[in-house]
């Protein structure tokens, strides 16, 4: 499928190019030197069609850049979809050379040996310096065998969204808001100025609460790995906190109803946009259509005198195993492509997610986005500070847990060490069994 004759290739690109290299040394690029080979990279994403379009514009570029390899994309349906026909690729031996995944699958196929390690790439790219990533991005592409199995391509962290109205007609100043205590204390003010509620945790899971528990010095495992440690003071302290926000004090609402149909999120912004709530806990994406004289950004809150600590998710690129070692390099030339600061500077504002790359910084481009956007400024400083969600031997099984709690305690009003004493103990099942096996 994706590996053409050469002959029809030089054809169809009108150009010729470098044979393929049998050592991992970085590729030549655009030096017009012509062979008899055009390298075939396939790389496999599930993006928006808006999204696409940059890639695929990007894709020409890097083709353009140089005449070894012709990368194509191939659209996916969703990430889960991805991941599914990767798996099915790879037991069919034919593998894309890149693909997009969550960090979480792209660790366990790592695990069975079905990525390459970068590290060997990276050792002979005399361009590469790690230091160039913001930490909390590219370390969940590490392995604790040392070895780096995925670069990040871009990240996510929800932020604080505020109606500058409501916090001028209260008579807040935002930047005096730097933990959930700060805000709760003038909670009443915003109450007497005509507003429901003072604030919206985003339901549909635990996320927001959690991002508040780490905030706190929570952790999901023991530092061995083999205790479940969901239901500690320090979760319970910050959970039980906002199930009385909720349901005693009413300083916040949420729209979670337990059904993941995605109304709950826009009523949720309805009710900043429309006067009903100061502010909510949300997306970067969902700043795409704000009007920030209406509605602005802040970093999340910290708890007590501790700085905010959200879970930030990345996207990783990965290079799958069973390619030739050419295709490799040319899989590894074109990620570091992507991920140079002018490709991500393109990328985050078309999609407002954080980049991964810190150099993004010294894109002339992006500099004058982020005087307009004050979004992109507040996820970089977020990035400064944020946390990893642990690996998870479970597959999944603590997180879904946490999930249960979060809807017991904001919907239904549970006590916080009720919902996490459960939450744990199941949790706790799940792991002693994950570790037997």
């Amino acid at each position: 499928m994706k590996k053409l004759l050469a002959a029809l290739l030089v054809l169809l690109l009108v150009a010729g190019c470098g044979s393929g290299s049998s050592t991992p040394t970085p590729a030549p690029g655009g030096d017009g030197e012509k062979t008899d080979e055009v390298i075939e990279i396939e790389f496999w994403l599930a993006q928006g069609n808006n999204v696409m379009d940059l890639v695929n514009e990007e894709i020409d570029n890097f083709n353009k850049s140089q005449t070894k390899y012709h990368v194509t994309a191939i659209q996916q349906e969703n990430y889960v979809k991805t991941f599914s026909n990767l798996q099915a690729a790879i037991a069919g031996k034919n593998a894309p050379d890149v693909v997009l995944l969550d960090t979480a699958p792209a660790r366990q196929l790592y695990e069975k040996g079905a990525l390459v390690p970068f590290d060997g790439f990276q050792a002979n790219d005399p361009d590469f310096n790690d230091d160039d990533f913001y930490a909390v991005y590219a370390d969940q592409g590490k392995h604790t065998d040392g070895a780096t199995f995925a670069r990040p391509w871009y990240g996510t962290i929800q932020i604080a969204y505020y109606s500058v109205k409501a916090f001028e007609d209260a008579g807040v100043d935002p930047e005096s808001i730097k933990s959930w205590q700060d805000l709760v204390a003038v909670a009443p003010k915003f109450q007497e100025a005509g507003y429901q509620f003072a604030w919206e945790p985003m339901g549909g899971d635990g996320k927001n609460l959690i991002d508040a528990a780490f905030a706190n010095g929570a952790k999901v495992l023991s530092d061995d790995g083999k205790t479940v440690l969901i239901n500690s003071p320090e979760w319970v302290e910050v959970w039980e906190s906002f199930r009385g926000w909720i349901h005693e004090n009413g300083y916040m609402q949420t729209h979670w109803n337990g059904i993941d149909d995605w109304v709950y999120w826009y009523d949720t912004i309805d009710d900043v946009i429309e006067g009903r709530s100061a502010g909510y806990t949300g997306s970067p994406v969902d700043s795409v259509d704000f009007d920030f004289d209406v509605i602005r950004p802040l970093e999340q809150f910290g708890w007590e005198g501790n700085v905010s600590m959200p879970w930030a998710q990345a996207l990783m690129l990965c290079m799958p195993a069973g390619n030739t070692e050419a295709e490799q390099q040319g899989a590894y030339e074109f990620i570091k492509f992507l991920t140079n600061p002018e490709n991500q500077a393109a990328y985050t504002m078309l999609t407002t997610y954080p980049a991964a790359n810190k150099r993004v910084t010294e894109v002339p481009e992006y500099q004058k986005f982020l005087e307009e956007n004050p979004v992109a400024r507040v996820l970089l400083a977020q990035s400064e500070h944020a946390s990893i969600y642990p690996v998870d031997p479970t597959g999944g099984r603590i997180l879904n847990e946490l999930n249960i709690a979060a809807e017991k305690i904001e919907i239904e009003g549970i006590s916080a060490q009720e919902a996490l004493d459960e939450a744990c103990t199941n949790a706790q099942i799940a792991l002693d069994e994950a570790l037997a096996q």
